[in-house]
């Protein structure tokens, strides 16, 4: 087993969201082992979409990605990335095939930003930026959202 990330205090709160973002992705496989309709859980990861992970990916694309810059090509993929992800929740689309897409892309993404992006990142910001993005960015408790909690059936 590969030794944790230490990541430093000024990125702890966003790591511990992309912690939350993790379990849905866990939520999403484990309501399609146990046959759940794509209705509650598509329902349910809407419902994560707009209360966490679109004020997530605005700190981040506001605060964390300019300390390397918009034109650094791993800030372009993030970039790609939020951009697929926002996509996913957009339109009618086959909600199993969207599921399915939502919790590869968000868990490959996450993972990305944790090993590669969020290293590099703390590695060459300033007090200023960091000054900066805990400014902007309050840690939020996660309030679970009790009205249907699928993956427990």
């Amino acid at each position: 087993m590969a030794n944790p990330i230490k990541r430093i205090k000024e990125l702890q709160a966003i790591s511990r969201e992309h912690h939350h973002a993790l379990l849905l992705c866990w939520k999403i496989k484990t309501g399609f082992a146990k046959g759940i309709s794509s209705q509650r859980m598509y329902t349910y990861a809407a419902w994560f979409y707009h209360h966490y992970l679109l004020p997530h990916f605005d700190i981040e694309e506001k605060y964390v990605f300019p300390i390397l810059g918009n034109d650094d090509q791993d800030v372009q993929q993030a970039l790609l990335e939020h951009q697929k992800l926002k996509d996913c929740f957009s339109g009618n689309q086959d909600q199993v095939l969207v599921l399915k897409e939502i919790q590869t892309l968000l868990e490959n993404h996450i993972r990305f930003e944790e090993r590669v992006l969020f290293n590099r990142i703390q590695e060459i910001a300033n007090d200023s930026q960091w000054k900066s993005l805990q400014a902007h960015h309050k840690e939020h408790h996660f309030t679970e959202n009790m009205e249907d909690e699928f993956w427990k059936s």
